[in-house]
Parts: C-alpha cells; structure tokens; sequence
C-alpha cells in the first residue's frame, strides 16, 4: 500500500515544489498572458464596437442616400412636369398666335372684297347712269326734233304730274 499512498515528505516536496511553480508562473508567465490575454479582448471589444459604429453609419448612410435618391427623384419628376407644362404652353400659344393671324387675315381678304365689290358696285352704277342719260339723250333727241313733238311730250308730262 506504501505505493498507493504517497509518504508526508514527498507531499511536502510536491506542495513546495507547487507553490514555487504557481510562484514563478504568476510572477514572470500569468501576468503577461493575463496582459496579453487583456490587451487582446480589448482590442476584440473596440473592435466589435468599431463595427457597431460603422454598421450604425452604414444605416444613417443609407437613409442619406435614400433620401437623396427620393429628393432627387421628385426633382427630376418636377423638372420633367414643369418641362411637359411648358411645352404645352407653347403649342397653346403657338396655336393661339396662329388662330389670331388666320382671323386677322381672313378679315382683312373680307374688308378687300367688300371695298372691291362696293368699287365694283359703284363703277356699274356709274356706268349705268352714263348709259341710261346717253340713252335718254338718243331718246329724247329723235322724239323731240320738231316742235310739235315737243309740246306733246311736255302736255304727256304735265298730265302725268297731275295725276300722281
């Protein structure tokens, strides 16, 4: 049983010898793996928190950019109807100015044929007057030759006065 059950002395020993161990390590091993150990899960936790900020920036980048693109997107889309408002606009009074020019010139052809039909109107009466005395003249001119024609055409005259 010696074998199973180790002697004072030997305990002694190995407790001395533990101590010693646990001594040195904790004095030149643990610390600096302890440090090591410190320094690394702190650079693990800033590194984790360095990414917890770059994903809350991520975020708040992305919202900026949405935002512009919908910015962006409602200005083209004014852009675009101020673009259709003006355009139409534009046929709007072209075809105003073109209406207003085809009445203005249709007036003006009406005002030129009625002076034309009045100068016309005029001319003929002109010449229908010229005619009726010229014919008049050749009338009165073969009927009234003698003297007795005359006073007949006078007396028919007279009477017709009279009468109306």
């Amino acid at each position: 049983m010696e074998l199973l059950t180790p002697g004072t002395g030997l305990i002694f020993w190995q407790a001395i010898t533990f101590l010693a161990v646990v001594f040195i390590l904790g004095r030149f091993a643990w610390r600096p793996i302890i440090g090591s150990l410190k320094a690394r899960e702190d650079s693990i936790e800033d590194a984790l928190k360095a990414a917890e900020l770059a994903k809350e920036e991520m975020k708040l980048l992305q919202a900026d950019n949405e935002k512009l693109l919908q910015e962006a997107r409602k200005e083209r889309d004014e852009i675009l109807r101020e673009a259709q408002n003006a355009s139409n606009r534009i046929r709007s009074e072209a075809k105003e100015q073109a209406e207003q020019s085809s009445a203005r010139i249709l007036d003006d052809a009406r005002r030129e044929i009625l002076q034309q039909k009045e100068k016309a109107l005029a001319e003929m009466k002109g010449m229908v007057a010229t005619l009726s005395i010229d014919i008049a003249e050749k009338v009165l001119g073969k009927e009234l030759q003698d003297k007795k024609s005359q006073e007949n055409l006078v007396d028919d005259l007279l009477k017709e006065t009279k009468i109306h």
